[in-house]
This record gives C-alpha cells, structure tokens and sequence, in this order.
C-alpha cells in the first residue's frame, strides 16, 4: 500500500488519516502542534472503537492495528519518501506557502500533492511546487470516514495521470471521485458558504433563530444538517476564513461575510471545536 503524508491534525486531518488507516494505508499525520496531535489520536482512537461497535454484522479491523498504521509527528523529516501528500492546513495562505515550502526539500520521488482546501485556487497552490502537474485538489468532506465522495479539483497544470492516480487511491476507501475544474471555491463551498453566510445574516436580521433555520433546511428541503450547523461542524473561523478568500479571488459583494459571523469568531465561539457556535455543544 502507498505510504501517505498527512498535513495538518485538525478535525479534517485526523479524519483523511483515520479514512486511510482503516484501509490499510501507512500514515504519518504532522502537525506544528504536539497538544494537536494528542487530540487527534483521542479522536481517531475514539472514533474507530465506536465504528467497530456499530459494526457488529461485519468484519472490523481490531483498533490497535489501525492505530498502529498512524504515527503521529511534529518532524517534518519523517515525510521523506511518501507515494501522496494530503495537506490540511487552515485556510491561511501564508500558513500554506510555508508548508509547501517545507515539502519542496523533503527528500522523495514525484509523489501526487493533494490538496484538501475549502476554498483556495489548487493552480495557485501548484504554482508553489516543483511538480504542478502532480498537484491536485482532494477536498473531503466532514466526517470524511462516513463520507462516499469526494470533490477532485483539476488545477491548470494537473495531467490525466494524477487524475486517474486519484482515482485508484481513493477507489480503495471507497470513494467516488467528482472531477471539477479549478476556481476558488470550486463547487461546493462557492454554493455553500452562499447559504451559511445568508443564513448567518438571517440570525443577525432577527428574522428568525438558527433551529428554525436548519429545521426548514432539513424538514422542508430534506437535507441531513442545516446550514447553521454544518457552518458550526466546518468551525466559524474557517467559514470567515473562506468567505474572505471568495470575496478577495471573486470581488463579488455576494460573498461579503456577515458582520455576526465575525463578531463570533473574535469572541472565540467557533462552532463545535470551541463548544460553543450557533449551538452550544
């Protein structure tokens, strides 16, 4: 099996590791953040026990053997000689640049870059690399193990190969891939953050509370979360984070971020990860 670098322990890196170890993929998840890293491991090691009891009817790898896949690191150094990189980091380009930076002088031979942004061009990122043509958007969706897709973004430079690479690497979690083109915030978060920031607006307006608002998202619409909560489950600085990266690439007024959105992150209630967003958690 290949051997896969993970970038960034967060909610969603910790995620695309456990999705990898699961299947049998060897992992080292970095981060700059050794309490980071300790919390990723509670959350995978939770994570694949409760998968293993609600999966009593088929066979489920023991957790100590998935676990035993996943070493943790803050050494850059131990990246050397991956098959695929999966960055993660928060949507910050001058956090990014100097990450690829970093993975322009680990030693290794033309592995596939994928990149897991929300919202940031994949050709911009590619032009940070040596190999554009082996960069490639991978953006999962939260919680990743539980998810049967993935949005596969073609930057400018990105060859068929890497494409169809993708493809079998993730072929093998079980993932559909959906091949879009690039441009910020490509298909998903250029509708979605719409919806989150426009509902954003609707609690601001006092138009109506944020359960009502997702109730008419799930009960009206059918969908399985609201927008208020999915924007607590991504993290709020996150959706300010990538409103401000549309609203820069696209100069489009539809992509201002709400005024309440960003009061919310500078009193720290971020959504789930803080225990506290348009819900209390």
């Amino acid at each position: 099996m290949e051997k896969i670098g993970v970038i960034g322990a967060g909610v969603m890196g910790s995620g695309v590791a456990q999705n990898f170890a699961q299947n049998g993929f060897y992992i080292t998840l970095v981060d700059v953040s050794q309490p980071i890293l300790e919390k990723a491991k509670e959350n995978i090691h939770n994570n694949v026990r409760f998968h293993a009891l609600f999966n009593k009817q088929s066979i489920v790898e023991d957790e100590q053997s998935i676990m035993s896949r996943i070493t943790f690191t803050t050494d850059y150094n131990l990246l050397e000689n991956m098959d695929v990189y999966i960055e993660n980091v928060t949507e910050d380009w001058e956090i990014k640049k100097n990450v690829y930076k970093q993975l322009m002088d680990i030693k290794t031979q033309n592995p596939i870059y994928m990149v897991n942004t929300s919202c940031i061009s994949i050709t911009k990122i590619a032009a940070l690399t040596k190999t554009p043509s082996r960069v490639i958007g991978t953006h999962f969706m939260n919680p990743v193990p539980l998810k049967s897709a993935v949005e596969v973004i073609r930057g400018y430079h990105t060859s068929d190969e890497t494409v169809n690479e993708t493809e079998r690497i993730l072929s093998k979690l079980k993932k559909e891939c959906i091949v879009v083109n690039d441009m910020p915030g490509f298909v998903s978060n250029r509708i979605s953050h719409l919806l989150m920031n426009e509902a954003a607006f609707i609690v601001q307006d006092q138009i109506s509370t944020p359960r009502d608002i997702d109730d008419i998202f799930k009960k009206c619409y059918g969908h399985k979360m609201g927008p208020l909560e999915t924007a607590d489950l991504i993290g709020l600085d996150t959706v300010v984070n990538s409103l401000d990266i549309l609203y820069e690439s696209f100069q489009d007024s539809k992509f201002r971020c709400c005024p309440l959105l960003r009061k919310m992150v500078h009193a720290g209630l971020l959504g789930c990860k803080s225990g506290e967003g348009f819900y209390l958690y």
